[in-house]
């Protein structure tokens, strides 16, 4: 019997997979560092993590159901293609193709990364299908997906880059969002405040909880980023739940709160509600593997009814 599922959540620095039961169990999970300095060495990669994680378990891809693969940027879900990644050397890569020649699975899903979290959070909190459901992650990237009555809206295809939208920073300038509150951005903010060649975001939170101006002056840009982005969301979807999830809000939870503060005064009355709305992921560093399986077999069991 085709037993289990496999996840794949791929970045530019990390390959993570987890090897899940159909009722999305995970049994093992397992990490390898990307290669993304050419094609064919990112994809020997993943290949390396997926043999790791079978060896590790004592499976064989006969025992695959699917496999489903969660990779950053735009994506031809429906041929399983990774049309267009700035962080991985991959330009119109045929993935699904190249995961079934390897290891003999018929049933590959490829999909935008933030589409495979987005899932796997809906199905931890969601009521029912009705809903309008958003998820925001915060990370090396900014990004969010949005799942309306069971279904990602997609759009063009290009759907949900969050990271792009231009926001205010200090003097009125206006900078992409990305630039202003992902943790790449931060690091480089905080750099060059206290003349250091790397500080972490962890390391700018306690000095915010310690009260230090400098800080506060950083960690209020960001809050304030992310609210204004948030802002042009709940004004164009109004979202039954937010969830927040990705590096910098998994590491820094106190980091909703500041936003939802910001977010505030960007609200008239009627919209006061959505403050209660929002809440932290619950499947934290996870996500993006955990959706993965999961869409895979969804998408498979879709495709046998």
């Amino acid at each position: 019997m085709l037993t289990y599922v496999l996840g794949i959540d791929i970045g530019g620095t990390k390959i993570a997979s987890a090897l899940m039961t159909r009722s999305g169990e995970v049994i093992e999970s397992h990490v390898v560092p990307s290669d993304a300095t050419e094609k064919e060495k990112m994809y020997a990669q993943v290949v390396r993590g997926i043999k790791e994680l079978l060896d590790k378990t004592g499976t064989t891809t006969a025992d695959l159901f699917a496999i489903g693969v969660g990779v950053a940027g735009k994506v031809d879900n429906r041929n399983g293609v990774a049309v267009y990644q700035n962080n991985l050397p991959w330009r119109n890569f045929p993935l699904a193709d190249r995961l079934r020649e390897t290891f003999s699975v018929d049933n590959v899903v490829v999909e935008n990364d933030v589409v495979m979290a987005t899932f796997a959070e809906w199905e931890q909190v969601r009521e029912h299908d009705e809903e309008t459901f958003v998820y925001i992650t915060v990370s090396t990237g900014i990004s969010c997906q949005t799942i309306h009555r069971g279904e990602v809206v997609r759009g063009g295809g290009f759907a949900g880059e969050m990271g792009l939208f231009p926001v205010l920073k200090a003097q009125s300038s206006l900078k992409r969002l990305e630039k202003v509150a992902a943790g790449p951005a931060l690091q480089q903010a905080a750099a060059k405040t206290w003349d250091l060649p790397t500080i972490h975001p962890k390391d700018v939170f306690e000095k915010y909880a310690d009260g230090d101006e400098d800080a506060v002056q950083l960690i209020d840009e960001v809050a304030e980023g992310i609210a204004h982005g948030l802002y042009a969301i709940i004004c164009l979807v109004d979202p039954h739940k937010i969830v927040v999830g990705g590096g910098v809000f998994n590491h820094q939870p106190i980091l909703l709160e500041l936003v939802k503060k910001s977010l505030e005064k960007y609200l008239i009355e009627e919209q006061m509600d959505v403050l209660n709305r929002f809440s932290l992921s619950v499947l934290k560093g996870d996500a993006g593997v955990v959706g993965a399986g999961l869409q895979a077999k969804k998408h498979i069991e879709t495709v046998i009814r």
